[in-house]
């Protein structure tokens, strides 16, 4: 569905004041391997051929997840967005925002509003969420290996597999070590130096930024697989799974999957006929869900409003939804900082992460997408009611921007998100174009714990502006009042919510009010409800589903490093169950 020219300006500025998840690494990985990359177009040219696996969507689990599979068999990966090489709003940390914000048809993101008045993003690209995000690595906790049943000596080696190809050691910005400083003196503690692992205290994370600021992405994880066997296709939309439901079958078995290329023509791909052979779905936790339900698989009733002729019944397809709130608040500085995405976090006791970003407020570009943040300070375009907001007033407040002194926009963000969360939405489809987005709704801050644990994190935050460290970083020489910055990110335009201006004295209606992002949804193909513990789907033979919509909470503090791993890892387990030692990995 198309956005409003408003949504999509506001959407602009959320992506500023946003910061997703980033990475780390050691050494460079040889691309020499990659696979040819080509569009959807082609397959009818191609020879006829079946596959031992199809896997939907080439993103943060789906690439090395094929590339593993490609060792032994034959995969046919498919993708619904383009490349991410040679777009440098995808490769360049200097580019984060821009790439993020870019709404056009063919851009590596597409924008989705919740119900909830969110705006939010999702994939559009081979190497999927790792292309877009802010980065940063850090494992799931040990717990959390636990809570899922994983074998934990494959997750330890599944890790590393991805680690010593595309994560790198940041060489620590200035903001981020400032962040660092305030975080100590502020109590979380203790100081666990450059570390991968989920532990309590301070903490400095990998980078899938090289130390140019190149990113480099789940998709260069293609690189590891054999090149004979993967075959991948781009722009291409998979619209359905199909089944061969045959009298005397105790269950539907998937044959194959029905897909749209970039021009619009349907094209089909079949698994070949071996019992073993699979499709699977990892298009993501909005992708996922919906995918199974336009092929049959879901609530019937929802189902056949939509004429979807019912393959199974299950009532839990969707449900579960949940996305890690985020409340971020802007920091005004002396002077501009260098930018930097997340390199430090703190991982308190009472689950609630502090991470920061700086440095995207000051180029001519940013200024275009960074209109809310300033919104106490020259009182404009948010303190219109969000419904009457018009497009003229947008571009009228944005014209008056690029006439501010750019030292307006020098500063910061400290951001605050909770582990979980215990509040949980629901996913449904709006129509059958697998190309628009469902309604999805997250409920935020319907549990009230995670009401309690924002409002901690915002506390927390107050006792790092406290600190002598960032007394120093002051715009003003009195130092940071709260109830400033506080004011400053509540009339911003962060979401399409109504907001209480006079009740900033309200930290749980404070967090209601700024609540955006940061991009962790999650939830929707539940293990137990709607795929087994090997991740198989429940009730049909022929399709798994691996990524993070079958997670219940978010991993660690970011979760791009562990759904990496879980390809691998899924992959990896895959192989050794049907050829055991001769699997070779």
């Amino acid at each position: 569905m198309a956005l409003s020219k408003r949504v999509l300006f506001i959407f602009q500025a959320i992506v500023c004041l946003c910061f997703f998840s980033l990475s780390q690494g050691n050494q460079q990985f040889s691309l020499r391997n990659l696979p040819p990359l080509q569009k959807a177009s082609s397959f009818a040219a191609m020879r006829p051929e079946t596959y031992d696996y199809i896997v939907v969507g080439g993103g943060t689990a789906g690439c090395p997840l094929a590339a593993t599979l490609s060792l032994k068999y034959k995969v046919l990966l498919l993708e619904r967005g383009g490349s991410p090489y040679g777009n440098r709003n995808v490769s360049y940390l200097e580019n984060f925002h821009i790439g993020l914000s870019n709404m056009a048809p063919d851009s590596a993101s597409q924008a989705f509003i919740s119900t909830d008045g969110v705006i939010n993003a999702r994939a559009r690209v081979l190497g999927g969420g790792t292309c877009i995000n802010a980065g940063f690595y850090s494992r799931a906790s040990s717990s959390f290996i636990q809570e899922v049943g994983w074998d934990e000596d494959l997750v330890n080696e599944s890790f590393p597999w991805v680690e010593d190809k595309i994560v790198r050691w940041p060489k620590i910005a200035p903001w981020q070590a400032a962040l660092k400083d305030g975080l100590l003196q502020a109590g979380v503690s203790p100081f666990n130096g450059y570390t991968y692992d989920h532990v309590s205290g301070t903490k400095v994370g990998g980078t899938i930024f090289d130390e140019t600021g190149y990113r480099h992405t789940a998709a260069d994880l293609l690189a590891a697989g054999n090149p004979n066997n993967l075959r991948v296709l781009l722009h291409a939309s998979v619209n359905r799974i199909v089944f061969n439901s045959q009298r005397g079958q105790l269950k539907p078995r998937a044959t194959g999957v029905q897909f749209t290329d970039e021009n619009g023509r349907l094209h089909q791909a079949l698994l070949n006929s071996n019992c073993d052979s699979e499709i699977i779905v990892s298009a993501g936790a909005i992708g996922s869900p919906q995918l199974l339900l336009l092929s049959g698989i879901g609530p019937k009733n929802d189902l056949k409003s939509h004429k979807i002729p019912v393959v199974l019944h299950n009532k839990y397809v969707g449900k579960g939804m949940a996305d890690n709130p985020m409340n971020s608040i802007f920091i005004p500085t002396k002077s501009p900082p260098r930018q930097s995405l997340i390199e430090t976090v703190g991982i308190t006791e009472a689950g609630v992460f502090i991470e920061a970003s700086s440095g995207f407020g000051q180029s001519s570009e940013s200024i275009h997408c960074h209109h809310g943040i300033m919104s106490a300070e020259i009182g404009q375009l948010s303190t219109i009611p969000p419904k009457q907001r018009s497009l003229e007033k947008a571009q009228e407040y944005a014209h008056t921007k690029l006439n501010l002194p750019k030292e307006i926009f020098h500063g910061g963000f400290i951001l605050e998100k909770i582990d979980g969360p215990l509040s949980t939405g629901h996913l449904a489809l709006i129509d059958t174009d697998v190309r628009n987005n469902p309604a999805v709704t997250f409920n935020y801050f319907s549990h009230p714990q995670d009401l309690t644990r924002c409002v901690y994190g915002i506390k927390t935050i107050e006792r790092i502006l406290r600190t002598n460290r960032f007394s120093e970083l002051s715009a003003n020489n009195d130092g940071f009042s709260m109830e400033r910055v506080l004011n400053m990110s509540v009339q911003a335009n962060v979401n399409l919510i109504p907001k209480h201006t006079n009740d900033t004295e309200s930290l749980e209606q404070f967090c209601r009010d700024t609540v955006i992002t940061i991009w962790h949804y999650h939830g929707g193909c539940h293990v137990g409800k709607v795929v087994d513990q090997q991740h198989r789907v429940l009730g049909v033979s022929g399709v798994r589903v691996v990524d993070g919509s079958t997670f219940s909470r978010s991993p660690g503090t970011n979760p791009q490093a562990t759904v990496m791993m879980m390809g691998r890892y899924f992959g990896v387990m895959i192989l050794r169950g049907r050829l055991g030692r001769a699997a070779g990995v």
